[in-house]
């Protein structure tokens, strides 16, 4: 990993369980979902090392090219669910909160797809990706896909 300043040296208990909490968050829900939060939160925030990173794990775990590619363009692509055109909805209205009020109706298609419960996982998955990428872009943090991908499997 580089970094103007590696936050897991400078705050080592912290960052270990706020990893440990985004895996766990991450793995409340389906993980194709997870994947597709994380690259359209990332490229709203600008974060090139979360986009690397998870379009690698996306690919890997069978995302398509084309939908990976059209993610910023997904409202007009007709190769996602309404689950997911949900899912998307709401990360781009928590992502860009200070934009105005998108929210309540973004909210509305939550509500239509996903349980209180998942609503609840689905907030929480975009409050860690969001936490991630102003920790990589705020210190300049830059991982190896195969770095971080050895680092969950230590922490699980």
């Amino acid at each position: 990993m580089t970094s103007q300043m590696n936050p897991f040296a400078a705050a080592p208990a912290q960052m270990k369980e706020w990893h440990r909490a985004s895996l766990a968050i991450a793995g409340s829900l389906d993980p194709k979902l997870v994947h597709l939060v994380e690259i359209r939160a990332s490229q709203i925030n600008g974060c090139a090392n979360c986009l690397n990173m998870h379009t690698v794990f996306a690919r890997e775990n069978g995302e398509t090219e084309q939908r990976i590619n059209l993610l910023p363009a997904w409202r007009e692509a007709p190769c996602y669910t309404d689950r997911e055109r949900a899912a998307l909805a709401w990360t781009e209205a928590l992502t860009k909160l200070s934009e105005g009020h998108a929210h309540k109706s973004a909210y509305e298609a939550l509500k239509a797809q996903f349980t209180e419960e998942e609503q609840v996982k689905l907030t929480l998955m975009v409050n860690v990706i969001n936490g991630w990428n102003r920790l990589a872009v705020g210190f300049g943090l830059w991982a190896d896909p195969a770095q971080v991908k050895a680092m969950n499997k230590a922490a699980a």
